[in-house]
């Protein structure tokens, strides 16, 4: 992976994991912390340059989802 693409992809790491904080109920929260910690643990071994931007682009409507529950 590029180093590029590693920061991008650490930088929405970041990103959800701090929107989720913001939920107010323990149970969303909790729940959307280990989903997006889970979700990158299983995919941190992806070396194909497309699924690492198919999954980029599902993280980032994800935190859109996230941002707007919020």
């Amino acid at each position: 992976m590029a180093a590029s693409s590693r920061a991008q992809v650490l930088r929405l790491y970041r990103a959800l994991l701090r929107e989720s904080q913001r939920f107010s109920a323990y149970n969303y929260r909790t729940y959307a912390i280990r989903r997006i910690r889970d979700a990158f643990r299983e995919n941190k071994n992806v070396a194909d340059p497309a699924k690492i931007e198919e999954l980029l682009n599902k993280a980032k409507a994800n935190l859109e989802v996230i941002h707007r529950q919020v």
